[in-house]
């Protein structure tokens, strides 16, 4: 599998980022995020929703577990960070196998759940702004994904 990284000095960089890549991806697609509390993965999926023409103000669902927004297509955004056990069902092949855009904060609580198929994305604090961003594609479509837009 391999990585792309993507280095961003500022919160409006890393926003512009995920802008771009939410332009192309497809329904379908879950994206999973990482990162420590604070990296910027709210920022990322604003960014994400930016890309899709989502109007509404995006914040993170860490107590109502999922979003949704409308845009070119559903935005559907999960933080599960406080699930107590993986195997909850919440209904989560809807989401991953729906017509829209699904974003997985803290995606590890939940891994043997996931798609074969998605986008991982991590987060690092670098600074106080800069960010470094690790993009895993796994599956081939993402793969040409990251080469054309991140390369």
């Amino acid at each position: 599998m391999n990585e792309y990284m993507k280095k961003t000095s500022s919160p409006e960089e890393t926003m512009d980022f995920a802008t771009k890549l939410g332009q192309y991806l497809k329904p379908g697609t879950v994206l999973t995020l990482e990162g420590d509390l604070g990296a910027g993965k709210t920022h990322f999926t604003k960014g994400l929703a930016k890309g899709l023409g989502v109007k509404r103000v995006v914040n993170s669902p860490t107590f109502t577990i999922i979003k949704e927004y409308k845009g070119k297509m559903p935005l559907y955004h999960m933080d599960v960070y406080r699930l107590d056990d993986s195997s909850e069902d919440i209904g989560l092949d809807e989401y991953f196998y729906g017509e829209g855009l699904t974003v997985v904060e803290w995606a590890s609580r939940i891994q043997e759940q996931l798609p074969k198929e998605r986008l991982e994305v991590e987060i690092f604090r670098v600074g106080d702004t800069e960010r470094k961003i690790v993009i895993r594609p796994i599956g081939a479509e993402f793969e040409q994904l990251c080469e054309e837009i991140i390369v």
